[in-house]
């Protein structure tokens, strides 16, 4: 076989991937078969990750055993964002190719990345009264993912106001891809502000800053909460391809069944 033969094999694979995430029927099937297993890993995660953080780990060394509450709030930090880019991804594919299948994956990870998004400023405010005082000031950080929440709720409200399916993602893909622009806000707003935030400490070059005892149930709890993640948007994924798809015979079928 050729270079050149090997080469259109490949390109037909991925187009023939492309194809599959367009189809509802296959994605619904893939949902099914991975939500609960993901799902129990999760589980699984948390309770080791937990255990971890709140037990074994010591007590800090400046904020004592307030200082726990990261294991909850940076993981929630992270997906805030992260929930957001694959949103505004999966909208603007959507825009652009007329899948709709992206435009269900956005609807669906929109409620997630607003629980996590609310989920990181209320353990942020109360790890900022012991830390700092206060519960709120505002900060770039703090300010900028408000805003973040915000954006994750006007999605939200846009794309269920409009009547008209179509019309409605289209509106909710320009206000998602629109508000990309408050990603590196937060990240780097600790870097070009005077915040109260401190720098990096897991993700920076070199050796982390912080210790090991505490670093590694604060990794098994960004898993846990990333599976989570994964997994609870494949059972909303599952409820908005039957809601939409709901004429269909495939999914008569599997009603029928």
């Amino acid at each position: 076989m050729t270079t050149e033969s090997l080469n259109s094999s490949s390109r037909g694979k991925k187009w023939l991937w492309f194809h599959r995430f367009g189809s509802p029927a296959w994605v619904y099937g893939f949902a099914s078969r991975w939500a609960m297993p993901i799902g129990v890993v999760a589980l699984l995660l948390f309770v080791v990750g937990l255990y971890q953080g709140l037990v074994v780990a010591p007590p800090d060394y400046q904020m004592g055993d307030s200082y726990r509450i990261i294991f909850i709030h940076v993981p929630s930090a992270w997906l805030s964002m992260f929930s957001y880019f694959v949103m505004a991804v999966s909208a603007g594919i959507g825009l652009v190719w007329h899948i709709k299948v992206s435009d269900l994956v956005a609807r669906s990870v929109a409620p997630l990345g607003a629980m996590f998004t609310f989920c990181a400023l209320v353990t942020g405010s109360l790890w900022g009264k012991p830390t700092w005082g206060t519960y709120w000031v505002w900060d770039a950080r703090l300010t900028s993912e408000l805003v973040l929440l915000f954006l994750f709720i006007g999605y939200i409200a846009l794309s269920n106001a409009i009547e008209d399916r179509r019309t409605a993602s289209r509106a909710s893909a320009v206000l998602a891809l629109v508000g990309l622009i408050n990603l590196p806000i937060i990240h780097f707003s600790v870097e070009w502000w005077n915040t109260l935030h401190q720098g990096a400490t897991v993700t920076k070059l070199g050796r982390p800053s912080i210790d090991t005892r505490m670093l590694i149930p604060l990794l098994i709890m960004f898993f846990a909460f990333n599976f989570y993640f994964l997994s609870a948007m494949l059972y909303r994924l599952r409820c908005e391809l039957l809601s939409q798809e709901r004429r269909t015979q495939w999914v008569r079928e599997i009603v029928n069944d």
